[in-house]
């Protein structure tokens, strides 16, 4: 599975004062320009809340939201680094939260598409020095060309 990602989704160093808000701003710009239907910016903080996408590991810690995907038009990444870290609940411990630094909000349109494209984020996430390096970008191209090299 190809995955266009596309530089309008980036974001260096979001300034977000929570979880919520940054999901919020992600599925908005989904929404926006036109990749997401418009119930994807509930659907996303909703599913959150049930099944927390904060994936323990170094730091940078990476979170993972997504949604169903009958509310995507088109598939494709949202991308952000934060500005400061923001508290999302971890996927294997729901009690417990993480200082994340890194989301990538999955938008995927066909049913069997998130496995496949976890499993390439799952790649992202265990290579800390590349984590490091997204954390590090200059500005939205740099941080759009790391992301594109790990899971294409």
């Amino acid at each position: 599975m190809e995955v266009y990602l596309h530089e309008e989704l980036v974001f260096r160093d979001l300034d977000a004062k929570s979880s919520d808000e940054a999901l919020d701003y992600l599925a908005k710009q989904l929404f926006k320009n036109g990749y997401v239907k418009k119930q994807y910016i509930t659907a996303i903080k909703e599913r959150e809340r049930e099944y927390p996408t904060g994936l323990p590991s170094t730091q940078p810690i990476v979170a993972i939201p997504h949604a169903n995907y009958e509310l995507v038009n088109e598939t494709t990444l949202a991308i952000a680094t934060l500005k400061e870290p923001v508290e999302f609940h971890n996927m294997e411990e729901n009690a417990v939260t993480l200082p994340v630094k890194i989301i990538i909000m999955m938008a995927i349109g066909e049913p069997h598409g998130q496995v496949e494209m976890l499993q390439k984020i799952v790649g992202l996430i265990q290579d800390e020095p590349l984590r490091q390096k997204m954390v590090a970008a200059h500005d939205n191209l740099e941080l759009l060309k790391l992301v594109e090299t790990a899971i294409n």
